[in-house]
């Protein structure tokens, strides 16, 4: 009878097996450009829009009636454009409107009208907006007691420092990988009515992971990373997770290893249905996994094959390598240690050689710095720092620049509206004392910082408009 239960059990698991192996042999088939064929297309609902309807600045397009915009002229004259669509740097002034750049002009045309604010920036470098597409603006402090670290005014306060510190950097737009409660979801929607003088925040929400998996290894109600991490289990639980984010107001759903293949195929149909691009934080073969699954992002240096790599690139399936805060880790404490996701041996040369390999496939790479704890104390060092590795892995100062710029607007799928000065898109403008296209070190001299048209830093310091106090008529107050 033993023998009997013994072979049943046996065939049992081969049956099993065969089934498992079957039907990721299926998935993988029938995937093509980042999705399940039998699934929505990310971008299905473009075609519902006209190119007239108004929608949110951000990924999530959701049609919004016109709000009174402020039609303020604004002038850059004469600064030296970079403008990252490729062309050379040129002598040439921008006409922004309201929030929205007009026109780029040739160097020695004055048409616009007397009324115009005029900024004359001989001599100066006029760019795109640098953005940071892997921020954790919430994440806990060395020394914090763990009711502080939880603590959502605590949190609040620790992202909007951080803000200050990305803007003074002149990053006008940040991808948050994942924060504490409705934090980033708020403070994106204060700085979108301008009433904070802050960078564009395209959050997460929580990071999802399988139980125990990255940042939830010993996760529980007294852990520091409590209420922004999102343990999934199953496949339908994962699909779940999604539409948790999806419904606080995700920009992006970012997912991390470890998973099944089923539970991050659910998870990518499920927000490719929603609309929404993928960031997945995975490691060896998780990354393939990810990859067939459909994910949009590969984040960090992890290791990967080279098939891997070229399964990437012919899927379109960009990168965020996150180089700088390894080096610090590295440097600081000798290796990323007491991770079970990081099971693997770290170096900063093999962190770097997976970028290089990824950009002689042809993978798109943008710019992340994934600082966390106090490291923001080092921008805009960091940030600098993370171009100037980007240069050692064979990148041109002018490629380091558009993966700053207009590679990640596209990584977060901003890039009509974000990414590089031409007429129609918004208007997120660095200006910069001296040549950063020939010499990085110079993005340290950050002389004025334009976030959605509005002058948010000048000379270097923050700057808020003044406000318009209301008028106390006869209908708002009574008489004493």
């Amino acid at each position: 009878m033993d023998v009997v239960r013994y072979v049943l059990g046996v065939a049992v698991k081969a049956i099993v097996w065969q089934i498992r192996t079957c039907w990721h042999l299926w998935q993988t088939a029938h995937m093509k450009g980042g999705r399940c064929m039998h699934g929505i297309c990310r971008r299905e609902r473009d075609k519902w829009l006209l190119e007239s309807t108004k929608v949110t600045d951000d990924p999530r397009r959701v049609p919004v009636g016109e709000a009174e915009a402020f039609a303020r002229l604004l002038v850059l004259e004469g600064g030296r454009v970079f403008d990252s669509t490729g062309r050379d740097v040129r002598e040439a002034s921008i006409l922004i409107r309201g929030n929205v750049i007009e026109e780029v002009l040739p160097a020695g045309s004055n048409i616009w009208p007397k009324d115009a604010c005029v900024l004359d920036l001989k001599g100066m470098t006029v760019m795109p907006g640098l953005i940071d597409a892997h921020t954790h603006l919430t994440y806990t402090e060395p020394g914090l007691p763990i009711e502080v670290a939880q603590s959502e005014a605590d949190c609040t306060m620790r992202a909007l420092e951080r803000l200050r510190y990305f803007l003074e950097t002149g990053v006008t737009s940040v991808r948050d990988a994942g924060s504490h409660g409705d934090v980033p979801f708020r403070i994106k929607e204060w700085v979108r009515q301008n009433r904070l003088p802050l960078p564009r925040v395209f959050a997460a929400g929580c990071l999802i992971t399988g139980t125990g998996g990255h940042a939830a290894e010993k996760l529980s109600a007294v852990s520091s990373h409590y209420g922004k991490i999102r343990e999934a289990s199953g496949a339908d639980d994962w699909r779940n997770a999604v539409r948790q984010e999806f419904k606080k107001g995700a920009d992006v759903i970012k997912v991390a290893s470890h998973f099944s293949r089923e539970e991050i195929a659910a998870a990518v149909d499920e927000a490719h249905t929603l609309g929404l691009k993928v960031m997945c934080d995975a490691e060896t073969f998780y990354i393939d996994w990810a990859v067939d699954a459909g994910v949009d992002c590969i984040e960090h240096p992890l290791p990967r094959t080279d098939e891997a790599i070229c399964k990437m690139a012919e899927k379109r399936v960009q990168s965020v390598p996150t180089l700088i805060p390894y080096a610090i880790i590295i440097g600081q404490y000798g290796g990323y240690f007491g991770s079970t996701s990081r099971r693997f041996t770290f170096s900063c040369e093999a962190n770097l050689d997976v970028v290089r390999r990824m950009k002689k496939a042809g993978v798109k790479i943008g710019v992340g710095t994934d600082i966390v704890m106090d490291w923001f104390r080092y921008l805009p060092e960091a940030y600098i720092e993370e171009l100037r590795m980007y240069k050692s892995a064979g990148f041109s100062t002018h490629e380091a620049l558009m993966a700053a710029t207009l590679v990640n607007a596209e990584i977060l799928d901003m890039d009509r509206l974000l990414g590089s000065l031409e007429p129609g898109k918004l208007a997120d403008v660095l200006i910069v004392d001296g040549r950063p296209d020939e010499c990085l070190d110079d993005l340290k001299n950050v002389h004025t910082v334009i976030r959605d048209g509005h002058i948010v830093l000048e000379q270097g310091r923050l700057r808020q408009e003044r406000h318009e106090g209301w008028s106390l008529s006869k209908k708002s107050a009574a008489k004493w």
